[in-house]
């Protein structure tokens, strides 16, 4: 083979070799594309399946949160808990002028009702109740009680203050809810207290 046959030869090896590496970038692009775009539409599927609950306080001789499943039916069964959530985040705040530490503090429900501890396997603190299943159209009553004064509220307008600063606060909420088949919601409300529905956000 003469030097000329041979530089055609490894030429066209080397053109070979740059289109198909042009290939198989293309087909490297394309796949990521098209996994992009699968993703979207999965989230986009998700949001528009989100769960639409509504809670609602109705208060009487036992206070009760009211937990309705309104759509969409598609979901089919639905799994829900539900977390009392603070007023804000006080964790991370060192000693303060009242002397409580971080560690009492996380011990105490701020703001106006819990759950009723120890009662059907809610927690010792009265925060988070059980998981509990709604099919479309259904409700689930929780009971809830007055959440107690931290025990640094000693003075004799301790009790008074807890509840002055409550008053007309609502019960936030954290629902984690679960379907088959479909990934977890986690959405947050603000009940009020004045016996108005709640409809909740992610």
């Amino acid at each position: 083979m003469s030097i000329v046959d041979t530089s055609i030869a490894a030429a066209a090896a080397a053109l070979s070799g740059v289109a198909a590496w042009g290939a198989w970038k293309a087909s490297r692009e394309a796949n990521a594309t098209a996994a992009s775009v699968a993703q979207i539409e999965r989230d986009r599927w998700h949001r528009e399946l989100t769960p639409q609950l509504r809670i609602k306080l109705e208060r009487g001789t036992r206070d009760t949160l009211y937990v309705r499943f309104d759509a969409p039916a598609a979901l089919g069964e639905l799994v829900v808990q539900l977390t009392i959530r603070d007023d804000s985040d006080r964790s991370g705040l060192p000693h303060l002028a009242d002397g409580s530490t971080p560690e009492q503090r996380a011990g105490v429900i701020w703001g106006p009702f819990q759950f009723h501890p120890r009662v059907e396997d809610t927690d010792e603190l009265g925060r988070t109740v059980p998981a509990f299943s709604l099919l479309p159209g259904d409700r689930q009553r929780l009971v809830v009680v007055q959440s107690p004064k931290p025990s640094w509220y000693q003075d004799a307008l301790g009790e008074q203050r807890w509840r002055d600063e409550f008053r007309t606060e609502p019960i936030r909420l954290w629902a984690h809810c679960t379907a088959p088949g479909h990934k977890p919601w986690c959405l947050s409300f603000g009940v009020p207290q004045d016996g108005n529905w709640a409809v909740g956000g992610t």
